[in-house]
This record gives C-alpha cells, structure tokens and sequence, in this order.
C-alpha cells in the first residue's frame, strides 16, 4: 500500500500538476490558494520548469496561452476574483483549442469579498464565464486524495479534447490538511500534438494558433466543430458520486466541502428513521443530469435538498435535471459561513413531514 503523506490540498494541487508532467507554472498571488504558486516556485526548478509571477492575473493566462500553444502541460491557479480578471483570456484559449489546467480555489463575493470559502462561482466556471458559446471541463474535488487524482485527470482531459479543464474547488478544500496516496508513477496519457507550433518539422506550412475568423460562416463552422466536441464529452466524460439512494426518501446534491458536511447528516437522518441519499456532482460541467433524473423517477423519492456555499447556482443545474419530477429545495450560505449539520437536517425533516 503506497505511504499516506499529510499535505495541505493547495500544495497538493502544485505536486499533483508536477506528477502530471505540468512544467510550466503562471501564477498571481491571492489567498486562499497563494501555497499553490509557493509550492511551484519551490519545486519547479528542480524538475526542469519554468515559474513565472506574472505582474497580474491577465499576464498570467496569456502566458498561459503562449505555453499551452507548443503543446507543453501548463498551470496557472487564483481565487475568485482572479479568475475574474483570466476570462477573456480563457475565451481565447477555448477559441484557440489550447489544452490547459486553471484552478479556481473559491473565496466570497462578490468583490473583493473575504478569503473564506464559497461556491458563488459556479455559474462563472459551468456557463463559460468569459465571453462567447464555449465550455470548460469543470471539476470538483472534494478532499485531499481526490485533488491529486482529479488533477491529474485534468491535465489528461484538458490534452485529450484540446480544452481548459478547471479544477474548482472552495477554500476549506484548499486548505485543509488531510492524508494522501501517491501512485509510484502516474498513468498518466500521452497525446500526440501535430497542431502544436514547435516548428516545420517537414511540413509545408506553418502551424497557426488562432481564435479569429472574419468570415462568419468560418467562424459559425468553427463554434458548430465545438459544440459538436462538447456533445461527446457530455457523453463520456460525466462523473459523480451516488450513496445510500435504495429507497431513499429525500436526496442531497451537494458539491466539494458541502458534500462532506452532508455524509454526516445522512447517519443522523437514518437515526431519526428517515433515509436519505446524496448524488454528489463531481464534474459540474458535464453535469451529472442522467443521474438526477433517474433519481428523480424513483418512487420512494419525496425531494430533493440542495446544499451549496452560495444563494443558489448549482440548483439550477440540478432543476433542470429533476425536470419537475419532484419539489427542488434549497439550503445555502454565504459570506463564508459554512451550514451546520443541524440547519440541513431540519430542512431534510421539514422535506420528510411534507412541511416545505
């Protein structure tokens, strides 16, 4: 059995990317996820890197696009706001077909906010965020292990559809400390890049790396070729979670820490004699929706409760994929306030009694 390490999961992130093969690092600092750029600055020189803070957030992602264009693994890593201020760049990179991995440890909002944990940026991260029809892989970890298997993935998935994947992640998840496995030696996949601009190599034209095309049937061609790859990963890429859903009488969907704070309240239900399931969405873009329809036409099914560190975004998603098959409710908090497992089983009782 491979040796437990106690880590902090910013740090983890950081050594996660560099087992990955990630060797090229563009960063600006902002808390909650500051150790991700300190665990980088330390470490990637000694694997041959590159470590660049850039004078802001934009400089970085552009940096970004640069690497991710010679076909190189690339990291970049901030918090809300910062991410905020990587939009039109990540447009860019969607545009342009670049493979990269952006990390977005939540802190509140909006503005400038505070530095504790939050999941307001769910619409920003699963909608696009940046400016027009374009998808980012998005997915959410919900401990320490899964930061470094689910960042690795991500540095697989970004290569294999040419695309940004974003780990996303809230502040507790970031910065809790928790025991982790690394493998001796990562599966992970190598893909062949012709596109990249790495020189001639014999060809009779140069490589291009673009997102602009005056012409708008090339351009309408261009944005029907991504939405056709979103349809395939939508197929084949979903994952997620499902606990204790046999005769489940009311479900949970909840995400990262929310998720955590659930699997507790599901045992206290059981002893209050109500059974309780969850369906935790592990890639919020693709969302899980098969899933929560199939839940949803389970007849023992009275509701669902959705449990997010927002005013609710996910619940959307989620509304969505129930498709009024059942009653959708809501438990969320701000501010940086996490809900206590008391407040989500009232709200489970309330749901069971027929009281919402």
């Amino acid at each position: 059995m491979a040796k437990r390490v106690l880590m902090k999961g910013n740090e983890v992130i950081a050594e996660a990317a560099i087992r990955a093969g990630c060797r090229h690092y563009f960063g600006y600092p902002i808390t909650p996820q500051t150790e991700v750029m300190h665990y980088m600055a330390r470490e990637m020189v000694k694997h041959g890197g590159t470590f660049v803070q850039a004078e802001s957030e934009v400089a970085a992602i552009n940096m970004v696009y640069g690497a991710a264009a010679t076909g190189e693994r690339v990291l970049t890593s901030s918090s809300s706001p910062g991410i905020s201020l990587k939009q039109e760049g990540i447009s860019y990179i969607a545009g342009a077909e670049l493979p990269a991995v952006v990390v977005n440890i939540m802190r509140g909002g909006p503005g400038l906010g505070g530095i504790l944990p939050s999941q307001g940026d769910y619409f920003q991260a699963t909608k696009g965020g940046g400016h027009g029809d374009y998808r980012n892989l998005v997915i959410a970890p919900a401990s320490v292990q899964e930061l470094y298997e689910l960042t690795v993935k991500a540095f697989d998935l970004a290569d294999q559809y040419r695309m940004v994947a974003m780990i996303l992640g809230d502040g507790t998840i970031g910065q809790m400390m928790e025991p982790v496995a690394f493998k001796e030696k990562e599966d992970s996949v190598e893909v062949a890049k012709p596109w990249a601009t790495t020189g001639m190599h014999g060809r009779a034209k140069h490589n291009t790396i673009t997102s602009i095309y005056i012409d708008p049937d090339d351009l309408e061609a261009k944005n029907r070729e991504l939405q056709e790859k979103y349809r395939v990963i939508e197929e084949k890429e979903v994952m997620f979670e499902s606990m204790n859903l046999e005769d489940a009488e009311v479900v949970i969907a909840a995400y990262g820490t929310c998720s955590r704070i659930c699997k507790n309240v599901i045992r206290q239900a059981a002893e209050l004699g109500i059974k309780v399931g969850m369906v935790r969405p592990i890639t919020l873009w693709p969302f899980p929706s098969k899933e929560f329809s199939r839940v949803a036409d389970m007849p023992s099914v009275k509701g669902f409760l959705d449990v997010e560190l927002s005013s609710g975004q996910m619940i959307e998603d989620v509304r969505l994929a129930v498709n009024g098959k059942k009653p959708v409710y809501f438990h969320g908090r701000m501010g940086g306030n996490l809900p206590t497992q008391k407040e989500i089983l009232d709200e489970i009782v309330k749901i069971h009694k027929g009281e919402m």
